[in-house]
């Protein structure tokens, strides 16, 4: 299908950066891991001499044949059955039929499927989804906190004014501002990776019933558990035919968190830029506006601020509501799971536009030198925690007189400090401090974190 005839753009314009995705959230996905499930399922009961059948290692080999081999067009069938069943996991049960058929195995067709309901093998395959697709996710969240991480490092003592509430502020380095970002995303990110998503495999309301009727003998807690944790996940043992989402919801819960570091450095960059603290790598191939050729925007960051905000609009629709469903079942989490992909495809946009933005930048050292030499009222905290040092109780109102909403040149703060009645010791520390070099333990931060 022409990328141009999508109707989302995760799918047409921003195709190229969420192809991997569709490995683990596209339709065909879906279907590949339940038929992994119900294959896996049966299998371990098989394992376990549950089911009381003779099967061989050869004939073994060709179930699990049907899960590495599975294609498109096995896709393509388990939607032809459904559009018949109008049950997609059924589907999936009918599809298994046939290809037990296909390998000459009728012998295990009254098997498969055995003890399941729908939700045992939606809720297991979703996980297996996130938790795959996850990992993808993850390893371009790394290449963008790296990235920020080798900016930290080189330019750790490259000082620059602060600005808080947007007003000058005490100086600080280009490289500590890069480590606060790759921090708060490197701790989130180890979060995500020891998260374990809970799966449920209980039958129709999550009480083993039909289980207990027809093979009293067996653990089945123990058993299922067993399987769930085979697979790498976390087990759920009190549901009802859902498995509740909690852990999920606090999964994409964390996801929006990285959105918001995201959204938060992408917003300081643009205003970074618009300040001239960063030059943009110039293409002589692009266009910066259709009207204004001397244009370079920092459309990079615009973009993965808006996909970000995409994103955290759907999480929060899912996190509102996937963890309510009336009694022991009703299939409003259906739809919206089905979405879970289309977060993961904005998130991921958000990363590699940002990691782009950072490419293509320079540090203007130039300007963040001049601006410094402009601003010597930046010192005024300096001088006020000396004169404390010095025993002197209204030092901050003295600074405050001297230097709010006021600049001050380099030559009225020397005089002012000379004047001052401290130790000569201190006098000296404070004629030899340049805005420039008063960046506190800037490079330590940087180095050891």
């Amino acid at each position: 299908m022409n990328e141009l005839l999508n109707i989302s753009p995760v799918d047409g314009r921003y195709k190229k950066k969420t192809e991997g995705l569709k490995d683990y959230f596209s339709e065909y996905a879906l279907i590949k891991y339940r038929v992994l499930v119900e294959i896996k399922w049966l299998i371990f009961l098989i394992d376990k001499r549950i089911i009381n059948v003779n099967i061989d290692a050869d004939e073994i080999k060709k179930v699990l044949n049907i899960i590495e081999n599975f294609s498109l067009d096995d896709a393509e069938r388990v939607k032809e059955i459904e559009n018949e069943t109008k049950h997609d996991v059924k589907a999936v049960e009918y599809f298994l039929r046939e290809k037990m058929t296909d390998i000459e195995l009728d012998k295990l067709l009254p098997f498969i499927h055995i003890t399941l309901t729908s939700e045992d093998v939606n809720n297991v395959s979703y996980n297996l989804m996130v938790t795959n697709g996850l990992k993808l996710y993850l390893d371009n969240l790394k290449k963008l906190i790296d990235t920020l991480n080798e900016m930290a490092k080189t330019y750790r003592d490259v000082p620059m004014l602060a600005r808080t509430h947007g007003q000058i502020a005490s100086p600080t380095t280009v490289g500590k501002e890069m480590k606060v970002f790759s921090y708060r995303l490197e701790s989130i990110k180890k979060i995500l990776e020891s998260t374990k998503l809970r799966s449920k495999f209980s039958g129709a309301v999550g009480n083993y019933n039909c289980h207990v009727v027809a093979f009293p003998e067996v653990d089945w807690i123990t058993i299922t558990k067993e399987f769930i944790e085979t697979l790498d996940l976390k087990y759920n043992p009190v549901t009802t035919q859902i498995e509740s989402h909690d852990i999920l919801c606090v999964l994409l819960s964390y996801i929006k968190i990285i959105n918001n570091i995201i959204k938060d450095l992408d917003s300081d960059m643009w205003l970074y830029i618009s300040n001239n603290y960063f030059i943009q790598k110039v293409n002589v191939n692009e266009v910066g506006s259709s009207v204004m050729p001397h244009k370079v925007n920092p459309i990079n960051y615009e973009n993965s601020m808006a996909n970000t905000e995409i994103s955290n609009g759907i999480i929060d629709a899912l996190v509102n509501n996937l963890s309510i469903s009336r009694l022991q079942r009703d299939l409003s989490d259906s739809s919206k799971l089905r979405n879970i992909g289309v977060i993961f495809s904005h998130s991921l946009i958000s990363v590699k536009e940002t990691l782009v933005g950072l490419n293509k930048l320079n540090v203007n050292q130039e300007q963040l030198l001049n601006e410094l030499d402009d601003h010597y009222e930046v010192l005024s905290e300096a001088v006020q925690t000396i004169l404390r040092k010095n025993g002197v109780s209204n030092a901050y109102e003295l600074l405050k007189e001297l230097s709010r909403g006021k600049k001050i040149t380099k030559e009225e703060m020397r005089e002012y400090i000379k004047k001052l009645d401290i130790t000569e010791y201190d006098k000296e520390i404070l004629l030899n401090l340049e805005p420039k070099n008063y960046i506190g333990l800037c490079v330590s931060i940087v180095d050891n974190n």
